[in-house]
This record gives C-alpha cells, structure tokens and sequence, in this order.
C-alpha cells in the first residue's frame, strides 16, 4: 500500500503513474509533481499526528506536518463507541493507542473521497473495523479490503450518531449527525459537503473547493433543505473550520445566498 503524496489516499500496488483523485477536475496534481509515499518513509522523516479537543465527546486528530491535503479526522465518542470521521492519511502506534484508550471504535467513515485518507489502515490497525464507503463513490475507492462496508442514504453508527447521504461535491458526500453535541444542541460533521467558511458566518457548496467551480443553486437548496430536518446549532468541517453556533439558519442563508448569486440576482453588484 502506497499514499499520494498530494492527497493523502492509501492504493494498493501497482499504483498508477498519476492518482486518479488528483486529476480529477474537482483536485490537482503539484505544480512540482506528485509522488507515492510508503508510511513507513514518513515514520522515518519524523511524521506526526497530534489530537485536539474540541468539545466535550469530540476531539480531532491532525498530522504534523501536515500529509496530503491535511485535513483534521474527527472522533466522536459516544456511550456505545466512537466513529473515526475523514481519517488522516497517516497513523502511528500512538495515536491508535489514544484513540483506543478513549473506548472502541465502532467504524472509520470519510465524508467523501478526498477525505478516505489511509482509512483501511485506520481499520487494521483499530482492530478491523468496517470502513464505511458510499455506494455511490465506490470508484473511487483505491484499496479493497473486507472490512470495506458500502451504504446509501442513512447509516446509523450508534444511538444519536448517524451518516447522512448529502451529495453535491461527490455523489456520495455525507455528514454526520451527533445529536449530543453542543451541550445537546446538535452537531454536524460536513467535512466539505458543506464548507464553514472563515467568516464563520456562512457556508459554501462546491464541487471543487481548490479550483473555484460551484455546485448549482438548485443543489445548494437540496441540501440545505434535507439538513434542515435533523436539529443542529455547531458544524465542524473537515480542516476543523467550525461554525460555532446557529449553525441551521447559516446553512439555510448560505443556500438561499448561494442559489442568488448563481441565477444572476445580484450581477447589478459585478
């Protein structure tokens, strides 16, 4: 098993000259090129995962320096067991033992396929675990394995902790619902399903976020309109980007905001 050097995704061997992730119009390819990296090679250059408390029942992992895209795994810990969400594309012995000491996890589950990092890894290493895929993503999908559990639509993880199938930046884009989150206000996890933008005072719907290419406004609203039936007041995003608070009527604004811009009702302002 190798890692792209620019996005993090575990493949099996023989890997392709160029990752397929990468050159989809969604990513990119380095200017200075991609490479496969073995994580054996980063353990040797001194790689890292560090953890970070969020709340309470929530912490996030992230990697040190960053590898890939760099985004911030989250694990949510509930009375039954914990959901490793947008797995890093790194792992050490350390950071499976701190994950374990926080109780059993119960399954590793991206966002979407930017965000599977080396998520079977995760698995083997956690014990063999189901890694949760969308169905509709499964092409993407570049290490097979049997812990490898495909689903659609909803898929409950425990009681209050669900996935939700969102699409827009891929088919099977999801987020997670935490119903004990924000002192039990509700929490999702949208990796870039939905985006929290620096302002935190709004969100974005994009198909790709490096390459400025938006979702339409009739899919903003589709989204935005099937979150608005689950009961959330925080989103965390996928590099720990957050919108602390209102977080329902954000979304539902962005939408509306968002379906604006792309039909034309502002272009007096351009």
């Amino acid at each position: 098993m190798l890692i792209c050097s620019a996005c993090a995704v575990e493949r099996e061997e023989p890997v392709p000259d160029l990752c397929p992730i990468c050159t989809d119009e969604r990513q990119y390819v380095p200017e200075d090129g991609q490479q496969w990296l073995a994580l054996e090679d980063l353990a040797t250059a001194g790689q890292q995962t560090v953890l970070v408390d969020n709340e309470p029942g929530l912490m996030g992992i992230r990697t040190q320096p960053k590898v890939g895209i760099g985004q911030t795994a989250q694990l949510v810990m509930t009375p039954a067991g914990s959901l490793l969400w947008d797995p890093p594309g790194y792992l050490d012995a350390d950071m499976v033992g701190a994950v374990l000491e926080r109780g059993p996890v119960l399954a590793v589950a991206a966002s979407h396929p930017h965000m599977y990092g080396v998520q079977v890894e995760w698995s083997r290493q956690l014990g063999g675990i189901p890694v949760l895929v969308a169905d509709a993503d499964k092409e993407w999908l570049g290490r097979r394995d049997g812990s490898v559990n495909f689903w659609s639509g909803t898929a409950t993880i425990a009681d209050g902790l669900t996935l939700h199938q969102t699409g827009g930046h891929f088919p099977g884009s999801a987020v997670v619902h935490w119903a004990a989150g924000a002192e039990g206000r509700g929490v999702l996890l949208t990796g870039d399903s939905v985006f929290p933008n620096p302002d935190r005072r709004s969100v974005s719907f994009m198909r790709s976020y490096p390459n400025h290419l938006p979702l339409s406004g009739a899919v903003s609203l589709r989204i935005a309109a099937q979150l608005d039936e689950l009961t959330f007041d925080r989103i965390y995003g996928n590099f720990n980007n957050v919108i602390p608070s209102a977080a329902k009527t954000v979304v539902r604004n962005s939408a509306a905001r968002h379906a604006a811009w792309t039909s034309g009702d502002f272009d007096h302002l351009t």
